[in-house]
């Protein structure tokens, strides 16, 4: 559910539906405050690739870059303990080794199966199907998964209420987004999330409120 750049930059208006969410506050290392665990779920962006520099869909096999695995080792024990879960993508795994998190993969926490588009740079993709499949969160194009299907996949695995740490690649933290808001797909697009980010949920009566989004964590 990775789009292009230009189309996830403005999320000003999106995040006004979250004014009120609860707010966490971080210590300057970055650990959450007063917790040895966590009581939540904290989402980090997985690491950097080559693909995301060269703005191409995302493939479960592309690895996390050099450079980005650096800033995540920077990072490690800066997260508290408890459940920790990855994509199984090459790159979210590579992350949580360097973020020294014994993480479980978890396929519901897999990117989009971007089917015959995957690996492949938006600009090659035939532009009417690619502005058909931005416009309609139905649409499969690539023969794949629609992105409303991922919103459906990642909802069940919410259901459980989970509470720990997930890493994992944007398109997945905005179908959480998704639900946790109610807010349709079009508009979690326009949510712009930095590689090693994290956004960080609670859970309550009525389903889920968010404490931040797309937050640095500083080693």
């Amino acid at each position: 559910m990775a789009v292009p750049h230009d189309l996830a930059r403005d999320a000003a208006g999106v995040l006004g539906v979250v004014r009120h969410a609860v707010r966490l506050v971080l210590r300057p290392g970055g650990a959450l405050r007063g917790s040895a665990g966590l009581n939540g779920l904290l989402l980090v962006r997985h690491a950097t690739s080559a693909g995301m520099r060269e703005a191409r869909f995302p493939a479960a096999g592309a690895a996390a870059d050099a450079g980005g695995l650096a800033r995540a080792r920077a990072l490690a024990g800066t997260f508290p303990g408890g459940a920790a879960w990855t994509s199984p993508s090459r790159a979210a795994r590579e992350t949580c080794a360097a973020l020294g998190l014994d993480a479980r993969p978890l396929a519901a926490l897999a990117e989009a199966d971007y089917g015959r588009w995957a690996g492949v740079r938006y600009a090659d993709v035939e532009p009417d199907a690619l502005a058909g499949w931005l416009s309609d969160p139905d649409a499969a194009p690539h023969g794949g998964e629609s992105r409303n299907q991922v919103v459906a996949r990642v909802a069940e695995w919410l259901g459980g209420r989970p509470s720990g740490i997930a890493v994992c690649d944007a398109g997945v933290i905005r179908a959480v987004l998704c639900h946790a808001l109610g807010l349709g797909v079009p508009a979690a697009d326009r949510i712009d999330l930095a590689p090693l980010s994290t956004t960080r949920l609670a859970a309550a009566r009525d389903g889920w409120r968010v404490a931040h989004i797309n937050r640095k964590v500083v080693p």
